[in-house]
């Protein structure tokens, strides 16, 4: 698992310095043109953590998040 900072350039998406190979399969996550998006090594670490234990199955459906609320809040 890697995390990548890039530029739209014409286009496509140019990734600074983190090499990929053909067909490699990513996640493009996309911030407004006027914010910033700047992880600490923890915050980094920690969402390394949650993508491991999500691919793990370590999560819970969007079904069970909402069936365990009362309904009131539904």
């Amino acid at each position: 698992m890697q995390i990548a900072t890039g530029t739209v350039i014409d286009g496509k998406i140019v990734l600074e310095g983190v090499p990929l190979s053909e067909g490699a399969r990513v996640t493009v996550v996309t911030r407004g043109a006027d914010e910033d998006f700047v992880l600490t090594s923890a915050q980094e670490d920690a969402l390394l953590e949650s993508i491991a234990q999500i691919e793990r199955g370590e999560c819970f459906s969007i079904d069970e998040v909402l069936a365990s609320l009362p309904a009131s809040s539904r």
